[in-house]
């Protein structure tokens, strides 16, 4: 059972929990992007078992008529055992998404793994049109190229600061170099397409940023946050914009917690608080 604390960021260790939790935030405006908790694999059958376990999920959306995404790592799909067992499990997944109507997002993980799974998402993309998505990371200098190259590819983009401590001859180390590539990647995304475009961010700066300028070109765009971080500002944007909320579940909940609280100060306090009950 997740402790109090955890579960302001954890929906539960089982897929019914998380539908549930679905459920809940469809009732007050909110979709939700499922995400089961698993990743670095250096076995097939790890990687299998969460494949198959997001097929079952993907089937137990439609069956319940709840209309929310799946979120995968690539390393939970196995990526640390080479590219085509990545690429297969993927496929799988997508393919089970294509035929129930459904999205698949695909995390990104740090900078080795970015060629990997942007060649992935631009294939089934072209494949699969507008039934998957992937994440791009502002906090890299390649992103700009990246972001460029896949600008008409039929699927979405999750734009996002990035949360992995890189290189710095690869990367912006800076916060406000980071925000400042933000801004311009969000720039050149709503300039360029009218859809598929996701702000992943908690910063109400950026998110209006993103709304003055999806006005100024005409395009449209959702915004993406965690369970569990500004959820009373999720439900108050819900009335303006397509709001989804990232919710992992599953019993590998222990790291993926802590490293929630670790991230932000806001987030440690929040935990601290709901301890006390205050």
């Amino acid at each position: 059972m997740i402790p109090p604390i955890a579960d302001n960021f954890v929906a539960g260790e089982t897929a019914p929990e998380a539908i549930d939790r679905a459920l809940e935030l469809d009732e007050r405006g909110v979709s939700t992007i499922l995400n089961l908790l698993g990743e670095h694999y250096e076995r097939p059958e790890p990687a299998a078992e969460d494949r198959d376990a997001y097929v079952r999920l993907i089937e137990d959306l439609d069956d319940a008529g709840v209309e929310a995404c799946v979120s995968v790592k690539p390393s939970q799909l196995g990526l640390d055992l080479g590219k085509s067992t990545f690429r297969s499990n993927l496929e799988t997944v997508v393919e089970t998404a294509a035929e129930r109507d459904a999205f698949v997002w695909i995390d990104m993980e740090n900078h080795e793994t970015t060629d990997a799974t942007l060649d992935a998402f631009e294939a089934l993309a072209t494949t699969h049109e507008w039934t998957v998505g992937v994440c791009l990371q502002a906090n890299l200098k390649r992103t700009r190229k990246d972001l460029a190259r896949l600008i008409d590819v039929p699927g979405k983009f999750r734009l996002v600061k990035g949360a992995y401590d890189e290189p710095e001859d690869i990367s912006y180390t800076r916060k406000a170099r980071v925000n400042e590539e933000y801004r311009e990647l969000l720039r050149y995304a709503l300039a360029n397409r009218e859809r598929g475009i996701a702000v992943g961010s908690h910063d109400p700066a950026m998110i209006e940023h993103a709304g003055a300028l999806a006005a100024e070109h005409g395009a449209d765009f959702e915004i993406q946050m965690l369970m569990g971080v500004r959820e009373p500002a999720q439900f108050d944007l819900a009335a303006d914009y397509d709001v989804y909320q990232y919710v992992p579940y599953g019993d590998r909940w222990l790291s993926y917690f802590y490293r929630r609280v670790a991230e932000r100060r806001e987030n440690a306090l929040f935990a601290v608080r709901a301890a006390l009950g205050v």
